[in-house]
Parts: structure tokens; sequence; C-alpha cells
């Protein structure tokens, strides 16, 4: 296949799909969102797998990448869903931390062109303080729009990476089935041909 083909194609797809990820997960680790962080670790594993199977032409690898797609778009789909509070979700909830902590994302406290001062909030009895970071509502974008571009983004990644994969994985099958049907994984062919020709001559000698 040529350098344009949909194997190249899948190529770049794969490595702009692992930097991304690689992005979403940094900004998940400062929030500590650990249900993204899973999602994302099993991600970047399968998309190092399409990569892989794609340079080796190892269609059986671009299908389960291909397979895994199809679950990234629906776990970003709920991620939308999520932060945008829709069909009774809220955004507020500790669902994708596990109920571990009470951090949200970290664009809540870091928002595009947002406003933060900075108040001390009592604690027990009054001898223990603490600084707590109160964001403005002059926000440029609120946080919940910009988890839903960074999950829009992967969606869109994740659609051209499952359309190229199934293209990549039939190219591969034909040629593989082209291959077979002229011999090409015949076991052994010489050593057969080589085989015949010793016992035709053992059987000359003979006679």
């Amino acid at each position: 296949m040529g350098c344009c083909s949909g194997r190249c194609t899948l190529l770049a797809l794969c490595a702009l799909q692992l930097v991304t990820a690689l992005e979403r997960q940094v900004f998940d680790f400062l929030g500590y969102q650990w249900a993204p962080i899973l999602a994302n670790f099993i991600h970047i594993v399968m998309v190092i797998l399409g990569l892989f199977g794609t340079m080796q032409y190892r269609p059986r690898y671009i299908v389960v990448y291909t397979v895994w797609t199809a679950v990234w778009i629906t776990w970003n789909v709920f991620i939308i869903c999520f932060y945008l509070e829709v069909g009774g979700l809220s955004k507020d909830s500790e669902l994708l931390t596990f109920s571990l902590s009470q951090h949200r994302s970290w664009w809540h406290e870091h928002g595009l062109g947002c406003l933060h001062e900075e108040a001390s909030m009592a604690a027990g009895l009054g001898a223990l303080h603490s600084q707590a970071l109160m964001v403005d509502t002059g926000c440029a974008l609120d946080h919940s729009y910009v988890e839903g571009l960074h999950s829009g983004l992967q969606i869109l990644l994740a659609l051209l990476g499952f359309i190229y994969g199934c293209y990549v994985v039939s190219v591969f099958t034909e040629e593989e089935d082209s291959f077979d049907f002229i011999g090409g994984f015949d076991p052994f062919p010489l050593y057969h041909v080589n085989e015949k020709q010793s016992s035709l001559l053992s059987k000359q000698a003979y006679l």
C-alpha cells in the first residue's frame, strides 16, 4: 500500500489519538478523576495495539482496536451527558471519582478566563484552617463545555479510527487471501519439491 493509503491514514489517526489521550490523562490525574483515568489507560493500550497491528500488518490487532473505538465512543458520549447533566446526571456527583475524594474536574478550578480568589475556611472547632480556591462566574468557557469538547474530539477521532480500521482490515484480509491462493503460505514448499525429487532419484537408482 502506498504512503497515502488507508494504512498511513490509520497510523496518523492512532498517533493523534495517543497524543490527545495522554493530554487528557494528565488533566484527569490533576483532578483525581479515577474513572476517566482508568478509561484513558485502557484507551492508550488499545491505541498502541492498533498502531502496532497497522505497522506489522496484523488484522486481528486492528479488529480489537476497532471494537474498542465503538466502546470509547460510548464512554465519551456518557462523559458529555454527565457534564451537561443530561438524563438526571449531575456533574457535582462523585461518580467519576468512585467516591474516593471530593475533587472535581481540574478545569472546574482552572477554567479558561476564570477569575480566582482564595478564601479561608474554618473547620472543626476553629483550630484548623485551610485555603479554598473560589472560582468566579466570569469564565470565558465553563468547565463542563471544556470537558465536552475534549470528549467530542475523542468521539471524532474514534469514529474516523473505526472507519479506517474496518477498511484496513478488509484490505489486509484480501491481500492475505490472494497471497494464500497462489501458494504463498504453503509451508516448506521447497522442502516438499526436494523430497519428491530425491524419492524419484532413489527409485531410479533401485531399478
